[in-house]
């Protein structure tokens, strides 16, 4: 569902990059926000299994209401293909989302941890194994949504008038849940499930809160240091209590620094994909859509994880390198700041290819010639251009409040008059000589890249009659003489073009359009002999390849792999046995923190320019990671079976009552 979600932010509920970015990364922040509550329920009340199967439930209903919000028809009172009331779809949109924040990030904790406790303490491996099997199965879910959900949303559908179809996008995920849920049920005759032991998560509050507040009465220096600042809640909790507490506050310690990872990591869904959207996205036989790019992650997640986990780390262990779970995590780190030193120079080759749009205070004029001779224009400002017959030049940038008068000449005869200009414009002086001199300032709808790699194509009608055009089966109605259609959006290809003049009608087939482009098409004749057509490019193609974003793919899923798997398993191996779940939210809570670290850093930067900001992210991430890799040098790992398993036999021992001799008092005991 992510795979298409900030594009349907963008295109259908009509919010801008930023704003779509922000609530994007709000979600998401939320769906990894959710994980503490569903661990406190599944670890303190229901248990893992009833957990992740009422919380499924809420996920598939949020899932069918997105599904419902994205539906045109449903606002749609004048059949113009607008939703007249966009509020109503927000509304149900957020809902929809909130929903599936709470349903995802419930089941979230509680979906690996279940998993972990299917092996007994001495199948460390085989668990490890599940860990990556449980990763690689996600992400094969990923690769072949990120597949097909675009495909589904370039569908066309509708009731009365037809767009892309975001409600099959939204709707066959929530479908596929409703199955997932019952395979999911299905087998539960199979599944070895632990029973919740309380409300473990409180009790290690007090616990904290106790110790703190007892340390604090005892701040005297009269009283013994303690070994460690929680012992100070030994008046009153157990040993074993202390220890477990210990053990996890010493992990979520070594967490603080993990969210600028994510941080980097979840632009893949936003910013990542809207570089896409100014690329171009030919590979031969293959048309790659913005939102299908994001594929080359799971992709080569499928492909890695086996790899890494059969080959490369049992390379590593052969060359007796120590790779620990932390190290593998710092080298993760340092990939993702990588990836984004890549991003940030394939940004700046995509920046040279981008048209000049006009800023503040700036006005651009292009001229087309559209008489039978050559003729001059001449600006109030000092600039003047010679244009060809049926030519024209590029975009020329002028200040707007020095813009006024423009005179035409041909020969020996002179056209002249003042236009009111607006800032951030772009405009088409078409002018003729047919019978007298004749000049028209078009308002260009084109100061932006088009939307979704899309082509934006209008006519101007050259002939000395109205005609009326259609292409690709879009009627552009009637068009006199010298007077432009708008411009109408059409995906990449060619296009039959139909023009009929009421006396003859003539077909064509247009060039081949490519991603992002606009482009003026003149109708200069229309006879038996077929159709010309002169082409004027008013925003060059994307031409930069999608394919070069392949290596900060590349670069960034190794940081996932050895990353990411490595701290799943980290998390569940390094929790006692009753918080499994507490500290799989625990781990999930560095991605919710990360995602709003987007959204404080998006907000507050003042950078002009999407390289520098992941340059900025880069080395943010560089910086943390140094500081991690010192906290993970000092920490010591532990086995929380044998510490518990300690305890609980000293607990036995100090419960034993005492042995007397000799009636004279306790045998005494040899220290060993």
């Amino acid at each position: 569902m992510r795979a298409v979600l900030v594009l349907y932010f963008k295109y259908f509920l009509s919010w801008d990059d930023d704003l779509a970015t922000s609530i994007y990364h709000t979600f998401v922040a939320l769906c990894y926000l959710t994980p503490i509550l569903g661990a406190i329920v599944a670890d303190t009340w229901l248990g893992k299994f009833k957990t992740i199967v009422y919380l499924s439930i809420v996920y598939t209903i949020g899932q069918a209401v997105l599904s419902v919000s994205s539906i045109h028809d449903l606002t749609d009172s004048d059949r113009d293909g607008i939703p007249n009331q966009i509020h109503v779809h927000v509304i149900l949109s957020m809902l929809g989302l909130i929903l599936i924040a709470f349903g995802t990030g419930g089941i979230k904790p509680c979906v690996a941890a279940f998993g972990g406790d299917q092996f007994e303490d001495h199948q460390e491996k085989q668990r490890n194994r599940f860990f990556s099997i449980f990763y690689l199965s996600i992400n094969a879910g990923s690769l072949l949504s990120t597949i097909i959900t675009p495909i589904l949303r370039g569908e066309e559908c509708g009731i009365y008038t037809k767009q892309k179809c975001y409600p099959l996008a939204f709707g066959v995920p929530a479908a596929l849940m409703a199955i997932a849920l019952i395979v999911f049920i299905a087998g539960s005759t199979m599944y070895k499930r632990a029973e919740p032991r309380g409300n473990i998560l409180v009790q290690v509050s007090r616990c904290i809160a106790f110790s703190i507040g007892n340390r604090f009465k005892h701040r005297s220096k009269e009283f013994p240091k303690r070994e460690h600042w929680l012992d100070w809640a030994s008046e009153k909790y157990g040993k074993q209590l202390i220890a477990q507490t210990k053990m996890v506050l010493k992990v979520l310690f070594l967490y603080i620094p993990l969210p600028m990872f994510w941080a980097l990591f979840d632009q893949q869904g936003s910013r990542w994909t809207l570089q896409a959207t100014t690329m171009d996205g030919d590979f031969g036989p293959v048309q790659i859509k913005p939102d299908q790019m994001q594929t080359v992650n799971p992709i080569l997640i499928v492909i890695m994880v086996p790899v890494v986990d059969a080959v490369i780390y049992p390379l590593i262990k052969k060359c007796h390198i120590n790779f620990t779970p932390l190290r593998k995590m710092t080298v993760g780190m340092f990939l993702a700041a990588v990836a984004f030193v890549i991003a940030a120079l394939v940004q700046i080759q995509i920046d040279k290819t981008l048209p000049n749009f006009p800023g503040a205070g700036e006005s651009q004029i292009k001229i087309i010639n559209l008489g039978n001779a050559n003729a001059t224009v001449h600006f109030n400002t000092g600039t003047s251009f010679s244009v060809k017959n049926l030519a024209s030049t590029g975009y020329t940038t002028f200040e707007t409040a020095q813009l006024k008068d423009i005179n035409v000449t041909y020969g020996n005869e002179t056209w002249s008059n003042k236009f009111t200009h607006m800032e951030k414009e772009r405009r088409t002086l078409e002018i003729t000589n047919r019978g007298h001199i004749i000049a028209d300032l078009l308002v260009d709808d084109v100061t932006a890249k088009p939307e979704q790699g899309m082509n934006k194509i209008r006519f101007i009608n050259n002939l000395n009659t109205t005609i009326n055009i259609t292409m690709d089966g879009v009627e552009f109605g009637e068009v006199m003489y010298f007077a432009a259609t708008n411009y109408t959006s059409f995906e990449r290809g060619a296009k039959d073009i139909v023009v009929d003049t009421g006396l003859q009608n003539c077909t064509a087939k247009s060039r081949v359009f490519g991603y992002g482009s606009a482009y003026t098409l003149v109708v200069e004749t229309c006879n038996s002999n077929g159709m010309t057509l002169t082409y004027i490019e008013d925003i060059q193609p994307n031409s930069f390849s999608m394919a070069w974003q392949i290596p900060q793919y590349f670069v960034i899923t190794c940081a996932e792999v050895v990353f990411s798997v490595t701290g799943l398993s980290f998390s569940y191996s390094q929790a006692p046995a009753n918080m499994k779940s507490v500290l799989q939210a625990g781990w999930l809570l560095t991605v919710a923190v990360g995602n709003i670290i987007v959204l404080i850093i998006a907000g507050a930067s003042k950078l002009n320019e999407p390289w520098e900001e992941y340059i900025l992210f880069a080395a943010l991430l560089v910086a943390v990671t140094v500081v991690f890799a010192i906290m993970a040098y000092f920490y010591t790992y532990v086995d929380p079976a044998e510490v518990e398993a300690k305890l609980v036999e000293e607990e036995k021992k100090e419960k034993q009552p005492p042995v007397w001799g000799n009636g004279t008092g306790p045998v005494a005991q040899t220290r060993m």
